[in-house]
């Protein structure tokens, strides 16, 4: 029996996995989906100091609560910058990475710097005006019905914080010490294939997917939200790691 804790993206909470869970249990895995504090259902914890450093130390309290050992730490957009800061923190609890559709962060990064030009776009667009709530636009590759309408429902209000605290390592390299794998969303809408544009033209180094030898790479036909999309699908290539 694997052990897979998912790490969801900005705006949204542990309720995106909803359709994806099912199929890891149904083989015979044990799942986690937490919420990182001040998102979806923890909305009332949040508040400015809410930044990456509070969403890192969610996942290790819960790998040492819970003693889990062997994880398989999937982190899907803003996610991918959560689980490198796990892996760096507790790299003995961790087996394997899964970044779904993000950046492979190193130290000293933040969102912003990962990618500039689209999220400065988005701060100045989306931001509240007490000038620290991000709010949640775009329908993230979700486009029928009824999921459709279910996500915009769902995400809530992402703090600034989590989006320029830069990310630091005790061990720089420590994402090539573990296996890894790598799943492009290759029909996302507009933001995110506006975004894998930018990041392909302007900022080549950081492509994706990753160009750095040692990475397993897998692709879905489908948008950003693909834990929605092709539940079914994107279970299949996680099962592909045990």
């Amino acid at each position: 029996m694997a052990t897979f804790v998912l790490v969801h993206g900005g705006w949204h909470g542990g309720w995106c996995w909803q359709k994806v869970i099912p199929f890891l249990e149904a083989a015979g895995h044990q799942v986690y989906a937490p919420t990182l504090t001040g998102l979806a259902e923890r909305a009332s914890e949040l508040s400015p100091e809410v930044g990456l450093d509070t969403h890192i130390q969610d996942i290790v309290g819960l790998l040492v609560d819970k003693d889990l050992h062997g994880v398989i730490l999937v982190g899907h957009s803003y996610g991918g910058m959560v689980i490198t800061g796990v892996v760096d923190a507790v790299p003995e609890r961790t087996a394997h990475l899964v970044y779904l559709d993000t950046f492979v962060p190193r130290d000293g990064e933040s969102m912003v710097d990962v990618s500039p030009l689209v999220i400065r776009l988005l701060l100045r667009r989306q931001t509240q005006a007490d000038g620290w709530r991000i709010d949640s636009r775009g329908d993230y590759g979700v486009t029928t019905e009824p999921d459709r309408s279910w996500v915009p429902r769902s995400v809530t209000p992402q703090p600034l914080k989590t989006l320029e605290q830069p990310l630091h390592l005790k061990n720089p390299a420590i994402v090539s010490t573990k296996p890894r794998t790598h799943i492009e969303c290759t029909s996302g809408g507009f933001f995110f294939s506006l975004m894998q544009r930018i990041l392909a033209h302007i900022l080549a180094p950081r492509a994706l997917p990753p160009t750095e030898a040692g990475w397993r790479l897998r692709q879905l036909p489908t948008g950003h939200d693909a834990m929605i999309t092709m539940p079914r699908e994107l279970a299949a290539l996680l099962l592909e790691v045990v």
